[in-house]
């Protein structure tokens, strides 16, 4: 079948029969049932979603880097306690030298 020759027949069967002026039955009252029941969105809900998506990860973090810390093997550098009173009493050492 030619596809030209049924697309001119299709087109004049369709503009033969026009459209009509009726609207159905209570289309105006089941569009607006339908704009009213949209959902508003809850701002505050995505923001509390995300920060507790954002503490559980901090949480992990925290654990992870504390067992590190722990479990992390010996070395023989002396304790930071000690790195700390020696840099600071450093200058009081060198005035008692003097």
């Amino acid at each position: 079948m030619n596809l030209a020759e049924l697309e001119r027949k299709l087109l004049a069967v369709a503009r033969a029969a026009p459209p009509g002026d009726r609207v159905p039955y209570a289309f105006e009252k089941r569009i607006m049932a339908r704009l009213g029941a949209r959902p508003v969105a809850d701002v505050s809900g995505f923001w509390a979603r995300a920060l507790w998506r954002a503490a559980v990860s901090c949480l992990a973090v925290v654990l992870l880097l504390s067992a590190w810390s722990v479990l992390a093997p010996a070395r023989n550098n002396p304790d930071f306690s000690q790195q700390f009173e020696s840099t600071v009493l450093a200058a009081v050492d060198q005035e008692g030298a003097n």
